[in-house]
């Protein structure tokens, strides 16, 4: 039984250090897009979100050893695209609005080194300008916690499978805060 574990265990390190996964597709949060709809909110733009480069540290995650990569080049793009998916399905998004959001990506990571638990974090500066003047500037932060495993064949797609919840924790966070709301209003 051990030395069936301990080869199974070697196969699946030696399969994810080789390999790189890819940050599973957002999907929205509804709950808290319907909460939003009554909050009579304006049309709103989205800047880039930054840091762009992937090799900036918030943009090159882990897992067990193999790269974990966002499909649009960096995570920073990743939440950006989130967002503007969250204002098209309020009906609020567009490029031409006096009110523009922006955020840096601060701390961005899924851990899967634990023996039965993983995590995840985040924290993102946000912004929010309102013709030419920030009227909200806040980090807001995210810590996710999902059941993973001592085998990285399953803790490795576990944590790939919890990004999209990470950053829909975020933007609950973000959705929920009556300051932002405010300053998106007309």
């Amino acid at each position: 039984m051990k030395l069936r574990l301990a080869l199974l265990t070697l196969l699946a390190l030696a399969m994810t250090g080789c390999a790189s996964f890819v940050a599973p597709t957002y999907s929205p949060d509804y709950p808290s897009i319907d909460r939003l709809k009554t909050s009579q909110l304006g049309k709103i733009a989205v800047g880039e979100f930054q840091p762009r480069s992937p090799e900036a540290p918030v943009n090159k995650i882990t897992l067990r050893g193999a790269a974990f990569v966002s499909n649009t080049g960096s995570f920073a793009q990743y939440l950006e695209d989130a967002m503007r998916s969250d204002l098209t399905e309020l009906r609020v998004l567009d490029p031409k609005a006096e009110v523009r959001i922006e955020a840096t990506l601060l701390k961005n990571d899924i851990d899967v080194s634990g023996l039965n638990t993983g995590e995840g974090f985040m924290d993102v500066k946000l912004s929010v300008i309102k013709r030419g003047q920030t009227v909200h500037e806040k980090i807001y932060t995210a810590r996710t916690q999902f059941e993973s495993s001592f085998a990285a064949a399953v803790a490795v797609p576990k944590g790939q499978s919890e990004y999209p919840r990470l950053v829909r924790t975020l933007l609950q966070s973000v959705y929920a805060d009556p300051a932002f709301i405010n300053a998106v209003k007309p």
